[in-house]
């Protein structure tokens, strides 16, 4: 696994890591149970190629492991989320928060 360059603010290595809107997403999932593709593609609604790039990303990032398994002739792979990966539970859930925080609000500026 090579490293990233990491910026010195730590907030802005957070958006680094899973800034963009299909990670934090990805995490959202994986924070549940495992996955395979497919099925985290449904989920998500993006392309192939979105999911495929994040989650090569992410796998490099130390964030997601990518598991392949022989099932019968099939092969299998999931996905899963590291010791590393699964610390960004408080972050996912402060932003669930605010987001619907954020949407109450914007409701009552609305009625005004």
């Amino acid at each position: 696994m090579q490293y990233k360059e990491l910026s010195v603010n730590p907030v802005a290595i957070v958006l680094q890591l899973v800034g963009a809107k299909w990670k934090i997403l990805i995490v959202k999932e994986l924070l549940k149970h495992e996955i395979r593709f497919t099925e985290l593609k449904k989920k998500l609604g993006c392309t192939s190629k979105i999911l495929v790039n994040c989650l090569r990303e992410m796998v490099e990032d130390g964030l997601v492991v990518r598991e392949e398994t022989q099932d019968g002739h099939k092969q299998k792979v999931e996905y899963y989320l590291t010791d590393i990966g699964y610390t960004l539970r408080p972050v996912i859930e402060s932003m669930q928060k605010w987001g619907s925080e954020y949407k109450k609000l914007r409701k009552l500026m609305e009625k005004k």
